[in-house]
């Protein structure tokens, strides 16, 4: 009933809220990713996008076929590689940022690792910064990360609001130094923190830096400060800080996939994986159910 080219238009154009970066990232013209779209509208007989000149966003029925979608594209693609007798071999280093250490990058990874046993999967987590400097020296293979201020590099997963959090309750005193929670360098949310507040001219300390996720959010939790952070990916027990704080704003993020070339061997398992981050790349947003 639903045509897989035009699932996988319609999984693009979710996680990126952008026809144009839907059309880039496969390769299609604008009005085709369009009409993709239109024609499985047309299947659903539902609207799946509410959409203006300036926005894109998700219908309930788009919310709603997210998962049929995966779901459809995943039996469809496990089908075919069944009947091409087509088997991943090797090793496949992978590097994800600290950010999706809460969501549902784990169940990706089961998954490909169940669908593709004879592929050697090493896991590495660290900062975006970090990860771009290791894929560039020939370390990992394939990375998701965000992607740096004026880089245009990677392929795009989505795209991101930053937000400020901290525990709920916490208001930071406009008279007093911004207290803040950062990672530290190269992270990309830090040189953003930093770069806004300093534009603004407002008054800033740091009151807690860790290279781990889990130690930025339990001194959030605490109460010591504030964070930058990724709306999509706020974790459990902490929330936005209120836009009547009149903090700066903090932009948006991107978040990239990244294949490294100096190792031919690994490109085949690279580029699978790539194929079922980017089709699971909502299922990124958030964290992990308990």
């Amino acid at each position: 009933m639903y045509d897989p080219t035009q699932l996988r238009t319609f999984l693009a154009v979710a996680q990126t809220l952008s026809f144009t970066h839907a059309a880039r990232r496969l390769g299609l013209r604008q009005s085709t990713v369009s009409q993709h779209v239109r024609r499985l509208e047309d299947a659903t007989g539902r609207a799946l996008f509410s959409r203006d000149t300036h926005t894109v966003e998700l219908t309930e029925d788009g919310e709603a076929m997210l998962g049929f979608a995966r779901t459809i594209l995943q039996a469809h693609e496990r089908a075919a590689a069944y009947f091409t007798g087509t088997r991943l071999r090797g090793r496949l280093r992978f590097g994800a940022s600290e950010d999706f250490v809460l969501t549902r990058l784990p169940e990706i990874l089961e998954a490909f690792r169940r669908d593709h046993p004879e592929v050697d999967l090493e896991l590495t987590v660290e900062l975006s910064g970090t990860l771009h400097k290791r894929l560039e020296a020939g370390r990992l293979d394939l990375v998701l990360a965000k992607r740096g201020p004026g880089a245009s590099q990677g392929e795009l997963v989505w795209r991101d609001r930053m937000v400020w959090i901290a525990a709920r309750g916490v208001r930071p005193d406009p008279e007093r130094p911004l207290p803040l929670i950062l990672f530290p360098p190269p992270a990309v949310t830090r040189a953003r923190a930093l770069d806004v507040l300093e534009r603004e001219g407002r008054a800033w300390r740091i009151v807690c830096t860790s290279g781990s996720l889990s130690g930025l959010v339990a001194a959030a939790r605490a109460g010591l400060g504030v964070m930058a952070h990724t709306r999509g990916l706020i974790p459990p027990g902490l929330a936005a800080v209120p836009d009547r704080a009149g903090l700066p704003d903090l932009g948006t993020v991107d978040f990239v996939l990244l294949q490294g070339r100096r190792r031919p061997a690994a490109q085949e398992a690279a580029s699978a994986l790539g194929d079922a981050l980017l089709a699971a790349g909502d299922r990124l947003h958030g964290p992990a159910p308990r």
